[in-house]
């Protein structure tokens, strides 16, 4: 491979586990999302 093609790949995979780490470090960081998450129930017409 080229020299460009391994600052291509090289670039691009720091950037994709830079961004997956990040998204993981704010799930479990940010304080107060407890509140925030909903489920939902479904209903049904025929389900009273």
């Amino acid at each position: 491979m080229t020299t460009g093609g391994w600052i291509i790949m090289l670039v691009s995979t720091l950037s994709v586990t830079s961004l997956f780490c990040w998204c993981i470090w704010k799930v479990l960081t940010t304080e107060g999302e407890e509140e925030k998450v909903h489920g939902f129930e479904i209903e049904t017409p025929d389900k009273k």
